[in-house]
């Protein structure tokens, strides 16, 4: 199985809701890196499991989505409390659009609120 991955950071703000976790319930930000990993099997003709340079692109746009912006104020958050489980999912699937390489299996939204902090959301791709 072939793997690549392409990484990039941006700064986004949230408060948690829902229990009591402290200064985590009042505002704040967090300098966020997402890692899209991409998997597949076979590569095309040029020796790529996928273009970079047009994942990149894709990644560049939803960042830009996100970016200095109050995660629980963006409709996609509502009703939902905007943990790190919650929005590596979110932008999983914004993502889905843009992955359009016809030899992916899977691809894994890596997402890190920190140093150490991180959750992920795994999507296989569907070809039509």
């Amino acid at each position: 199985m072939y793997r690549v991955a392409v990484k990039k950071d941006f700064i986004a703000q949230h408060y948690l809701v829902g229990g009591d976790w402290g200064a985590e319930n009042k505002p704040h930000s967090h300098h966020y890196q997402v890692e899209l990993i991409l998997e597949g099997e076979t590569l095309d003709q040029h020796g790529y499991l996928v273009d970079i340079v047009d994942i990149e692109n894709a990644l560049t746009a939803l960042v830009s989505l996100y970016q200095d912006s109050m995660l629980n104020d963006l409709p996609e958050f509502e009703g939902l409390n905007p943990s790190l489980e919650h929005f590596s999912r979110i932008f999983s699937q914004s993502l889905a659009a843009h992955i359009l390489a016809p030899n992916l299996i899977s691809y894994t939204v890596k997402l890190w609120e920190n140093d150490i902090a991180w959750a992920s959301y795994r999507a296989l791709v569907v070809h039509q």
